[in-house]
């Protein structure tokens, strides 16, 4: 894999481990994607995520973006926290109540987007 997809495969696993189908119900993070009925009970916050990551690895395969390349390459900056989450070092209630405020910070910012489109659409901005 291309150094440029590192960090949304990295922000992908850490919302994985954080989520209640991997930490409350102990399936495997590839079971919680594959499986069509887990993965609708995935947080929004994962399913972005996994799209991000798709979307880098197809880039990786297209033609228009050979010259200029996928994208920057890997920042580090889930590094710690992949690797905390990785040895088991973590504490279980703390990283599901940190994936909740994301996926909810998440759910607000498109609630925003959907009413400023719909303002837009109606002329009002």
């Amino acid at each position: 894999m291309g150094a440029s997809c590192k960090d949304q495969k990295k922000a992908l696993a850490i919302c994985l481990q954080r989520s209640p189908c991997v930490l409350i119900e102990r399936n495997t993070p590839k079971d919680c994607l594959t499986d069509p009925e887990l993965k609708k009970d995935l947080p929004e916050l994962c399913v972005a995520n996994f799209r991000a990551f798709m979307d880098c690895r197809n880039g990786v395969f297209d033609m228009r973006k050979r010259m200029r390349g996928n994208a920057p390459l890997s920042t580090g900056k889930y590094d710690e926290t992949y690797d905390k989450l990785s040895t088991g070092d973590f504490d279980a209630h703390e990283e599901m109540r940190k994936l909740d405020v994301l996926n909810r910070n998440l759910h607000r910012q498109r609630e925003l987007q959907e009413e400023q489109e719909k303002l837009r659409l109606e002329g009002k901005i």
